[in-house]
C-alpha cells in the first residue's frame, strides 16, 4: 500500500475519489473550502438541504463531482467540531475506510490532514490514516471456499494544506505503514484455527520472519529437549497432555549500534488452544480459545513492524507456545512443578496455564540482562469484568515502565489502565505444600495472577499486559483485534527517542 503525501490544489487533483471530512455545523475545512468553490458550492449545499448529515461517522458518496477533476466524492462527517479529539478522529476513520475499501477504485485521496485534533500533529493524523486503511482492508477468508472480493485499493493520497507539514506526514504515514501490517498479521495468527496454528507453526513463523529480515531478526527455537534440559518445566506441563510438542520462541532483532546495548524484551502467551486441561472449560464459546495465543501474536506483529521501521535499539520476542490439552499425560490439579527459577508451584487449577508457561519464559529473559520486560497475554477472564474490552490491563514493579506504557498507549489510541500490584495481594497465593499456588481465587484474579508472574520477574523493570478484553472480538464481528501492536511498537519507538536523547 502507498502513501502518498500531497500538497496540490485539491480542486485539480485528478483521482477515482476524494475523501472529504466535514464538520456538522457546515464550516468547511481548507480543502474542503476549495472543492466547494470549485463545484458550485456542491458541498454546502447538499448540507444546508438536509442532503447530507455531518454528524460523526456519517458517509455518503457523491458518485459524480462537476467542476473538479476527482470522480467522486466521499463526504465524511466529523460531528461537532468542539467534540473532534483522538477518538472522534479515530472513530471517523474507522467510518470511511470500509466503505472505500469496497469501492471499485485503486487509488484515492484524503483530506483528513485538515482535521484539527488538539495536541496531535501531522505526523500523528497521517499515522493513524494509514493504520485505519490497513485494519479496513483485511480480510481473512483463507478457508472459505469462495473468498470475498480483495479490496482494489492500492494507492491512498495524503492531502496538507500545510506544505511544512509533508516531512512529519511522511514519516507517520511509514509508522502508520508499518503498524497496520503489523497489526494485520496479528490478526492473521489469532484468527488461524489450532488445527492450523500450532506451536510448531508459530515457530515455523518465527524462522520465516528471519529468513525475510535480510539479516535482522536472529531466531533460536527451543524444542521439548532442549527446554526439558533447560529446566523449563511448568511450560512444559502444559501440553503435557497434548499430541503437540511445546516450544520456546526467541527472536532477536539488534538495531542498536552495539550489540552489547541492554534490549527490550517482548514476551508473549502462545498457547494455540485452551481447552482448560484436566480443569476443563464449558463447550460454550470454548472455539473462541484459539484466541490464547493473542499475546504471542502481537510479540509477531510487533516484531514484524519493527522490522518495517528499524529503530535503533535491540529488541528480543520470546513466546512460550503450547496447547493446553487433557489426557492421562496432562498435569492433574494439585500436582506441584519445579519451575526454571527453582521455586515449586501447586497447580490448583490447570486452567491457569498462561502463568506456567509465561513464569519460565520471564525466567527465561533474565540472562539478557535486559533494559526492561513486557509481557503480554490473555491471562484472565476477570480482567475482562474489571475493563471490559476497551482497556488493557497493565500491572508493573516500576512506576517509570508503567507511566512510559500508559503514554505510548495514549499515543497509538491502544489504551490499558494502571492496576494495582500490592503486597497485600500476594498472600492469597500462599500454599500448604509449595512455594506457592497458581491461583489465588476469585477476588482480584487478574491482580493475583499478576503477583504469581511478578515472583519471576524480580530482577528487572517489568510489566505484564493481560490483553483477555481487547485481544479478540465475540459475537457477529468474531475476529482477533491485533491489539496491543501499536501500544508496543510505540513503547518501543519511545525508548529509542529517549536513547537518541540521552546521547545528544
Amino acid at each position: 500500500m502507498e502513501f502518498p503525501v500531497l500538497t496540490v490544489n485539491p480542486a485539480k487533483v485528478e483521482t477515482a475519489c476524494f475523501v472529504v471530512p466535514v464538520f456538522k455545523e457546515g464550516d468547511l475545512l481548507p480543502a474542503a473550502a476549495k472543492l466547494d468553490d470549485a463545484s458550485e458550492r456542491l458541498i454546502g449545499q447538499l448540507i444546508e438541504r438536509g442532503d447530507f448529515d455531518p454528524a460523526l461517522g456519517n458517509v455518503q458518496l457523491i458518485p459524480f463531482a462537476p467542476g473538479l477533476a476527482a470522480e467522486r466524492l466521499l463526504l465524511v462527517g466529523l460531528g461537532d467540531r468542539a467534540k473532534c479529539n483522538e477518538g472522534n478522529f479515530r472513530k471517523a476513520l474507522d467510518a470511511t475506510f470500509p466503505v472505500l475499501a469496497r469501492l471499485p477504485v485503486d487509488e484515492a485521496v484524503v483530506a483528513f490532514g485538515d482535521v484539527p485534533v488538539p495536541e496531535r500533529d501531522a505526523a500523528w493524523k497521517a499515522r493513524m490514516i494509514a493504520e485505519a486503511t490497513l485494519r479496513a482492508m483485511y480480510r481473512f477468508d483463507t478457508f472459505k471456499s469462495e473468498p470475498a472480493p480483495t479490496p482494489r485499493l492500492e494507492r491512498l493520497g495524503l492531502l496538507v494544506s500545510d506544505n511544512a507539514e509533508s516531512p512529519t506526514s511522511e514519516q507517520g504515514a511509514r509508522i502508520g505503514n508499518a503498524l497496520g501490517h503489523g497489526i494485520n498479521y496479528a490478526r492473521t495468527l489469532g484468527n488461524l484455527p489450532g488445527n492450523v496454528c500450532t506451536p510448531r507453526y508459530l515457530a515455523d513463523q518465527a524462522v520465516q520472519l528471519g529468513r525475510d529480515s535480510e539479516g535482522s531478526l536472529s531466531v533460536d527455537i527451543l524444542d521439548e529437549e532442549a527446554l526439558e534440559a533447560l529446566g523449563a518445566r511448568t511450560l512444559l506441563s502444559v501440553g503435557r497432555g497434548s499430541a503437540e510438542p511445546s516450544r520456546l520462541i526467541v527472536m532477536h532483532y539488534r538495531g542498536a549500534e552495539s550489540d552489547d546495548e541492554a534490549p527490550h524484551v517482548l514476551v508473549g502467551k502462545g498457547i494455540t488452544f485452551d481447552t482448560g486441561g484436566i480443569s476443563l472449560k464449558p463447550g460454550a464459546d470454548m472455539d473462541e480459545m484459539k484466541f490464547d495465543m493473542c499475546g504471542a501474536a502481537s510479540v509477531f506483529g510487533t516484531m514484524k513492524a519493527v522490522l518495517d521501521i528499524k529503530p535503533k535499539l535491540n529488541v528480543i520476542g520470546i513466546v512460550a507456545a503450547a496447547e493446553n490439552m487433557p489426557d492421562g499425560h496432562a498435569t492433574k490439579p494439585g500436582d506441584i512443578i519445579k519451575t526454571l527459577k527453582g521455586l515449586t508451584v501447586e497447580v490448583l487449577n490447570t486452567d491457569a496455564e498462561g502463568r506456567l508457561a509465561l513464569c519460565d519464559a520471564l525466567t527465561y529473559a533474565e540472562r539478557f540482562e535486559p533494559a526492561s520486560v513486557v509481557d503480554i497475554a490473555t491471562l484472565t477472564g476477570a480482567c475482562v469484568i474489571a475493563l471490559g474490552a476497551h482497556a488493557t490491563g497493565l500491572f508493573s514493579n516500576d512506576d517509570d515502565l508503567a507511566l512510559s506504557l500508559l503514554d505510548a498507549g495514549e499515543t497509538a489510541w491502544d489504551r490499558a489502565w494502571h492496576m494495582p500490584l500490592w503486597d497485600e495481594y500476594q498472600s492469597q497465593l500462599d500454599s500448604n505444600f509449595a512455594d506457592m499456588a497458581n491461583i489465588g481465587g476469585r477476588p482480584a484474579g487478574s491482580i493475583t495472577a499478576a503477583c504469581y508472574l511478578s515472583r519471576f520477574a524480580d530482577t528487572y523493570p517489568w510489566a505484564h499486559l493481560d490483553i483477555a478484553g481487547t485481544a479478540w472480538l465475540s459475537g457477529k464481528q468474531k475476529g482477533a483485534s491485533g491489539r496491543p501492536v501499536g501500544l508496543l511498537t510505540q513503547y518501543l519507538l519511545d525508548r529509542e527517542e529517549d536513547a537518541r536523547d540521552i546521547a545528544e
